[in-house]
């Protein structure tokens, strides 16, 4: 199980190495006159230069690289080139509210959709082609519009929750959980869809396998074979679509984050992207695969315990 982690985390780090530095060249070489951009377009030829120098935009673009990995790999990831703002410190600030709504997602949508899954496969008949009928709805209804009925409904039409803002849930437990509930709702419908579909299908084949009969006529209960033997069995490659999701779900909260005003890793990157703020695209990036590596060791593990045969893949 060791060797298993290190390989997985050997290729993680690999992952990131090479992200990392394709932003860094993709990113410059689109970037054009960043000095310009700051300053406007009325500032002097003299005035630009002096900036250009004082951004490192002077030097060769390995130097640039390398000066930015030396401090990168120290924690520091520089200042923003439009507020001044230490990059590592709004990153933290920002990661901490898109990965709370995530997260919650993300239990949520297991939960729900293990439950759902598992009545699909198991009652078959209408509670089948109900589940059925949800999971297509929730793969064909984009979460933006999900977003937009939900405030319409609970939050303007019955007052029920706050249509926008965010609370600490070091401030508050309740306002947090109020807060955010409607962005956890929008995202957690797709994802409930693609996770009961896997836990469905994998169910449905388990339970016709030789292996669970065999089970059966040992005189184990139903509920034994279901629980402890089948949803097992299951449990590997609904783990995998989670993590397809986590990563969907990333994506998705920056739509989510703008109807909702949430002051997230999605706002802020589009923000970034828009004005060309290098430092910050560079370390958004940085984070955020460094997120999706660290969820993906942690399915990898969970699958290395469920299923000994993953470990030597």
């Amino acid at each position: 199980m060791t060797l298993f982690v290190l390989r997985r985390i050997g290729a993680g780090l690999v992952l990131v190495a090479v992200i990392v530095v394709l932003a860094f060249f993709l990113l410059h070489f689109a970037a054009g006159d960043i000095a310009r951009t700051i300053l406007g377009p009325t500032a002097s030829v003299e005035t630009v230069t002096a900036k250009r120098a004082a951004l490192g935009l002077d030097k060769p673009l390995l130097e640039q690289f390398w000066l930015w990995l030396s401090s990168a790999t120290g924690g520091d990831l520089g200042r923003s080139w439009f507020t001044g703002q230490e990059v590592s410190s709004s990153i933290v600030t920002r990661a901490t509210v898109t990965v709370t709504v995530v997260i919650g997602t993300t239990l949520i949508s297991a939960i729900l959709a293990t439950v759902l899954g598992v009545l699909a496969a198991v009652r078959r008949g209408v509670v089948d082609a109900g589940v059925q009928v949800l999971s297509v709805l929730g793969f064909a209804i984009p979460g933006f519009i999900i977003a937009i009925f939900l405030v319409d409904v609970f939050a303007l039409r019955l007052g029920w929750l706050p249509a926008t803002g965010y609370v600490p849930f070091s401030q508050s437990i309740v306002g947090s959980l109020r807060s955010t509930a409607l962005p956890i709702a929008a995202l957690s419908i797709g994802a409930i869809a693609a996770v009961a579909q896997q836990v469905r299908g994998s169910m449905i084949e388990a339970l016709e396998a030789e292996w669970v009969r065999t089970l059966r006529s040992r005189g184990l209960s139903t509920r034994r074979v279901l629980f402890r033997h089948v949803l097992r069995n299951a449990a590997g490659p609904a783990l995998s679509i989670l993590a397809l999701q986590f990563v969907g779900l990333l994506g998705g909260a920056v739509v989510i984050e703008q109807i909702f005003a949430i002051p997230g890793l999605g706002q802020v990157s589009v923000q970034a992207a828009a004005s060309g703020d290098i430092p910050l695209v560079l370390g958004l990036v940085l984070a955020i695969t460094l997120i999706v590596v660290a969820v993906n060791l942690i399915i990898d593990i969970l699958q290395g315990v469920l299923n000994p045969k993953v470990r030597v893949s």
